[in-house]
Formats: structure tokens, C-alpha cells, sequence
């Protein structure tokens, strides 16, 4: 009985803390553009800066894998574990957790938002930034 209601306990606690990470990060709706500018590429590209312990890093991953399979040939996503790989942090001038960071095939900065953003979130952004994501006529 004792190790269940420690279970319970826990698990209450980590859902309280996955509860608040989530509302901190929704309020960060917005980050500064830099004015840097990076690689042309053949299709958009979305950034995703973030660790593995980042509680709306770890929620948003599902979604960022989903959008590479999905959007695949439309669409380069690169998620950057800046755990790992902390001088990206520098690079790209995110030092918040989850920094997305949306670039045109040109290399401009489009857009970049701290926190939190759903599948549908990202894809809302991108239709708004006037990115077409839909596929080739002859491909529908």
C-alpha cells in the first residue's frame, strides 16, 4: 500500500509540474528576431532548439516528428538538443527552451516563438508567414 500511494504521489507531482511548465511557457508567445540570416535550402525550415528535459521540448517532439515524416520534401525540420549541442544556443541567439525559429528557403528569419507550439500551431504559423506547405498539384 505504501509504494502505490508514493507512486500516486509522484505521479501527481510530475503532472503539477508538466501543468505549470506548460502555462510559463504558453506566456512566451513571442521572441526577438535576430537579424541573422542562414543557408538557402530547397524547402522552409523549421528550427526547434531544446533539450530532452525540457518539459514542452519533450511534449512538442511527437508533433516535430509527425511534420518531418508528413511534410516531407516540403518542409525541413531540425530539432537541436542544445544539451548536447550548447553552442547552437549562440549560433542561432536562442537561449530559452523550446526556441522555434522559422526560415524562408532564402535563409531570411521569418519568425521565431519561445515555448510551447502544437503540430497545428506550427502549421498555422507557417500559413501565416504566407509559406504554402501544400503539396505539388499532380502529388494531391
Amino acid at each position: 500500500m505504501k509504494s502505490s500511494i508514493s507512486r500516486s504521489v509522484w505521479v501527481g507531482a510530475l503532472t503539477v509540474v508538466a501543468g505549470l511548465a506548460l502555462l510559463l511557457s504558453a506566456g512566451c508567445q513571442q521572441a526577438e528576431m535576430s537579424n541573422a540570416t542562414y543557408a538557402p535550402t530547397a524547402s522552409p525550415r523549421l528550427v526547434e532548439l531544446g533539450t530532452a528535459a525540457c518539459i514542452p521540448c519533450a511534449l512538442m517532439r511527437p508533433g516535430l516528428d509527425e511534420l518531418k515524416s508528413e511534410y516531407a520534401g516540403r518542409l525541413e525540420i531540425e530539432v537541436i538538443d542544445t544539451l548536447w549541442n550548447p553552442q547552437a544556443k549562440t549560433r542561432y541567439n536562442a537561449p530559452f527552451c523550446a526556441t522555434q525559429i522559422y526560415i524562408a528557403t532564402s535563409g531570411k528569419e521569418l519568425y521565431r516563438h519561445v515555448g510551447y507550439s502544437s503540430k497545428s500551431d506550427i502549421l498555422a504559423t507557417w500559413k501565416k508567414l504566407g509559406v504554402d506547405l501544400s503539396p505539388p498539384a499532380g502529388q494531391r
